[in-house]
């Protein structure tokens, strides 16, 4: 019964550098129903590959199905889905200019952050951590009034 419980996995997947490789492999999740939460995708430096961090929700069995299927694309080199990966996130988030600044300042500061801009209207901030870290701290920014939100993708590197 374990393999039909859906849980939080994150897949690394390093690729030759090309187009339509993203189509192929969003393919996969698309065919068997499944979103996909993440994806985060950029070069790897001094090389021909990119790195592709899919986070996702699904059963063991059908991520072991997924992974497989993965292997066999053909610009596919490298296939990481493993429980003991290091995850980071990164979130901005724009307040109004009428907020306190150093209680914003002390909030980001406990989140990993810090303000990366002021302007005349607003005040831009960015947390880089934990994806449920990151969670956390756009609740406790809602007391701050943010009039946006901009969350990017899970980046993620086994241990």
């Amino acid at each position: 019964m374990a393999n039909s419980i859906n849980e939080r996995r994150v897949i690394s997947v390093i690729v030759l550098n090309e187009s339509s490789v993203l189509a192929r492999i969003t393919a996969l999740f698309a065919g068997r129903g499944y979103n996909i939460e993440s994806l985060t995708v950029a070069p790897i430096p001094n090389s021909e590959m990119s790195h592709i961090t899919i986070a996702t929700n699904g059963s063991t069995r059908v991520m072991e199905q997924i992974t497989k299927q993965l292997h066999k694309l053909i610009p596919v080199y490298k296939v990481i889905e493993h429980e003991e990966m290091v995850e980071k996130e990164m979130v901005l988030v724009k307040f109004p200019i009428t907020e306190n600044l150093s209680d914003i300042s002390a909030l980001c500061a406990a989140y990993n952050g810090g303000i990366v801009n002021v302007g005349k209207e607003m005040i831009i901030t960015m947390i880089a951590d934990e994806p449920a870290r990151i969670q956390h701290f756009i609740e406790a920014s809602q007391r701050y009034n943010p009039s946006e939100i901009v969350r990017g993708g899970v980046v993620a590197i086994e241990r």
